[in-house]
C-alpha cells in the first residue's frame, strides 16, 4: 500500500480516501481482509493511532466492519461501494466543473473536449 500524502488534509483524512479510492476501482472487494492498524501504520510510516483514527472513522462510516478479535474486513455491503463511488466520481465532476466555470467555458464547447480526452487517454 502506498500513499502520496499532502500536507493540506490530515493524515487519517488521506487514509480514509485512499481506502475509498481502492473500493471504487475494485482493488478492495466487499468482506476483504484489511491490514491490522499496527500493519497499516508500519506499511505507511505513520502513527498507529493515525491509522487507529482512520478505522475508527472507517468503522462509523460503515466501510469498514471488525467482530470480536478478528481481521478488519471491508463490507459487503454493495451499496455502500456504489454509494463510494458516486461520491468520488461528484467529487471530481464538481472540481472541474468549479475550475471550468472559472475561465467561463460554455457548456457545449467542453463536452466534446472532455468525451474526446476521455476517450483517448487510458485511466488505468
Amino acid at each position: 500500500m502506498n500513499i502520496k500524502f499532502n500536507n493540506r488534509d490530515p493524515v487519517y483524512v488521506q487514509v480514509i480516501r485512499h481506502f475509498k479510492e481502492q473500493m471504487a476501482t475494485g482493488l478492495f472487494e466487499p468482506g476483504q481482509e484489511i491490514p491490522s492498524r499496527r500493519e497499516l501504520a508500519n506499511q505507511l510510516k505513520i502513527n498507529p493511532n493515525t491509522a487507529q483514527r482512520a478505522y475508527k472513522e472507517m468503522e462509523e462510516q460503515g466501510l469498514i466492519f471488525t467482530e470480536g478479535n478478528l481481521p478488519s474486513r471491508m463490507t459487503t455491503d454493495e451499496k455502500t461501494f456504489q454509494m463510494v463511488r458516486n461520491e468520488l466520481i461528484l467529487e471530481a465532476v464538481d472540481a472541474f466543473v468549479d475550475a471550468v466555470r472559472t475561465i467561463k467555458v460554455p457548456l457545449d464547447e467542453v463536452l466534446p473536449i472532455v468525451e474526446q480526452k476521455y476517450k483517448n487517454e487510458s485511466y488505468e
